[in-house]
């Protein structure tokens, strides 16, 4: 069966998360992804946090399976030809180098353009046009400066960066659908273009629905919040939904710090809630049967609510739940998800084996498409695949070892 992207080339130039999140949902879609590294020590997330001696980490290997990789001095004549000649080859090149890293190089989106007319190129940067353009991001940067951590948190609490990599793969995930867009473009006018996208704006994109609190809280105070005082900023609201219908996370038995369920009221659940509780009064008790009497006292219904969860398992909590059509989820521990045999029988946790490492699990592509299923592969060595696509380059075998003996590849 072909895949959704076979025959397409990407140019790999990009390294640590944000770049190899992209371009691993491009191999996996079928595209030819050749990895470009430095000789000698790689990607650096090769080296880091490494868990098993004389192998490369799993914060490389999550991030690069199905991907060639070649090693090529960037600062070698020998090895920017190398470059040069790939990019006439390849329709797609990715890179995440700090602001002016490739221009200085040689490597500018124009002189790409004469190489290549059709290749579409995509940069991730931190910061867009601006007062930062030329500043350095990374993960936690960029969620605290794209306006994730402001609103992230408790009321009384700092400030707080999510788990969640929305700086760094969330990033990579937009820059992937301006990738896919311009491909598609590039079908109707031959050309190809420029792709870029900032981290702070990718996280900003995803705070839409704080954007418009903003605007809100400049009319007002934002009643479905908890909080009890608001200034002119959109608040820390804890674990509450901060819009939509009231949320919050409930301890349950046995009383571990996971041991939670995040339980959402919605006008039509009050009833069932209630009686599954043991407070079937309140029900056509004016204080609480409407949404808006509700409103008032939030904290006092949840509390209800958890001095029922807290005699059950979360997984208990959640069947019974779902039996009378209340939303709500277990708080699941990574511990959790790594257990959890259904994960692995669905394929979206997938145990690899890999030549130094031996076997770990690798998160499959959380994307699936009917007629291009996903085979996830293992990350490649450290220059595995460097003969191989010179050899495909049109390179000649002594040309190839005179390359390796001079520190080009």
């Amino acid at each position: 069966m072909t895949k959704a992207l076979e025959g397409v080339r990407v140019l790999d130039l990009s390294h640590v998360q944000a770049g190899p999140t992209g371009t691993q949902l491009l191999a996996w879609m079928g595209a030819d992804v050749i990895k470009v590294e430095m000789p000698g020590r790689g990607d650096i997330t090769r080296g880091q946090l490494q868990d098993v001696k004389g192998a490369d980490s799993l914060y490389f290997t999550m991030l690069n399976s199905n991907k060639r990789s070649i090693t090529v001095n960037l600062k070698s004549p020998k090895g920017k030809a190398v470059i040069e000649e790939l990019v006439r080859r390849c329709d797609i090149i990715v890179e995440n180098f700090g602001p002016g890293v490739l221009d200085r190089q040689g490597f500018t989106w124009e002189r790409f353009q004469e190489l290549n007319p059709r290749v579409i190129y995509a940069s991730i940067k931190g910061f867009g046009p601006g007062p930062y353009v030329d500043c350095k991001a990374y993960e936690n940067v960029a969620q605290c400066m794209g306006g994730a951590a402001s609103t992230t948190g408790w009321e009384d609490g700092p400030p707080t960066v999510t788990g969640a990599q929305i700086g760094d793969s969330g990033t990579g995930v937009h820059t992937i659908a301006g990738i896919l867009a311009a491909l598609y473009q590039r079908e109707r006018t031959g050309k190809g273009q420029r792709v870029e996208v900032a981290m702070t704006d990718a996280v900003l994109n995803l705070c839409r629905v704080k954007m418009r609190d903003q605007q809100r809280i400049m009319k007002g105070p934002l009643t479905e919040y908890p909080n009890k005082e608001f200034g002119d900023a959109v608040p820390r609201a804890g674990n509450a939904s901060g819009g939509g219908q009231p949320g919050a996370a409930l301890r349950c038995a046995p009383g571990g710090p996971n041991d939670y369920v995040y339980v959402i009221i919605q006008p039509p659940c009050w009833e069932p809630l209630m009686k599954l509780c043991g407070r079937e009064e309140l029900i056509t008790d004016p204080g609480y049967a409407t949404p808006q009497a509700r409103l008032q006292k939030i904290p006092e219904c949840f509390s209800i609510i958890e001095r029922w969860t807290m005699t059950k398992t979360k997984f208990e909590v959640m069947a019974a739940l779902n039996e009378v059509d209340v939303p709500c989820g277990p708080i699941l521990s990574m511990k959790d998800i790594y257990e959890d045999k259904s994960l692995y029988e669905r394929g979206f946790l997938i145990e690899v084996d890999h030549p130094t490492r031996g076997r770990y699990v690798q998160v499959g592509s959380p994307i699936n498409l009917s007629d291009s299923p996903v085979e996830v592969k293992r990350s490649p060595l450290l220059g595995e695949h460097t003969d191989q696509i010179l050899d495909w380059l049109g390179y000649g075998k002594d040309e190839i070892a005179a390359m390796h003996k001079d520190g080009a590849v």
